[in-house]
């Protein structure tokens, strides 16, 4: 068994209720190794430590639970997975200045962002990837996988929302 550390970001359903009358709910139905946020209204973050015996039965088994305790909730986003270089800095637990000065001295080969402009975001995956293979930098077992996982997981919803006819063309061209 791994320990995997992720956060699962819900919407509720009844965004005028207070978040704070699922907690007992959550803690009976197995989050109680997560600490909970209910500090926005009609959302609800659970940053879980959860041990599992691969990331991917960590994220179903804490997804699984959430939905046991409030089923109406949605699932607005899985993290780790979009960072800025301060959030990988003190996920590998290094300076953000290490961090960006392997950006802009290996511009050409670090991973592209996914947004880019006064704050760059990438997927977590991505920057770890790059790290292990170009720089040999040690990255945990655990939090790579959970990277992984929340990535495709993400990407996953996302294509949910796409529309049929788009995704037909938008494969014609990218391929």
């Amino acid at each position: 068994m791994e320990l995997y550390e992720f956060t699962l970001i819900f919407s509720l359903a009844e965004t005028r209720q207070d978040p704070e009358v699922h907690v007992a709910a959550l803690l009976d139905a197995g989050c109680d190794d997560a600490l909970i946020g209910v500090g926005t209204k009609g959302r609800i973050a659970l940053n879980f430590s959860r041990e599992a015996e691969t990331a991917l039965n960590a994220l179903t088994s804490a997804f699984n639970d959430v939905k046991k305790a409030i089923p109406d909730a949605r699932i607005a986003e899985a993290a780790p997975d979009w960072v800025g270089l301060s959030d990988v800095a003190g996920l590998l637990g290094c300076s953000r200045q290490y961090m960006r000065k392997l950006m802009v001295t290996q511009s050409q080969a670090f991973p592209l962002p996914v947004h880019d402009g006064s704050t760059s975001v990438w997927n977590l995956e991505s920057v770890l990837t790059w790290l292990k293979q170009h720089k040999s930098y040690p990255v945990a077992a655990t939090l790579f996988d959970i990277s992984v996982v929340t990535r495709q997981f993400n990407l996953y919803q996302q294509i949910q929302q796409a529309r049929p006819q788009l995704q037909q063309h938008f494969r014609a061209i990218c391929h």
